[in-house]
């Protein structure tokens, strides 16, 4: 998870990320990392056309949106 989060940041691509919220609820987000520290991703959220932070601890799955062929 944190090499593809690190990815995103080093090469401004775009990633899908399963968010748990501080409020209980689940949401799939496409994000762009703009900085990361230890507990938390700054990215522009395209949900939400905004840039958020995000708590690692509450990011569950992250998958690139440019898939391999093959």
């Amino acid at each position: 998870m944190i090499k593809l989060l690190n990815h995103s940041l080093q090469t401004r691509e775009k990633i899908k990320i399963i968010y748990y919220s501080n409020d209980k609820k689940l949401s799939q987000r496409t994000i762009k990392v703009i900085k990361m520290n230890d507990s938390n991703v700054l990215a522009y959220c395209y949900m939400k056309h905004s840039v958020r932070v995000f708590k690692l601890d509450n990011i569950l799955a992250v998958e690139s949106i440019y898939r391999k062929p093959g």
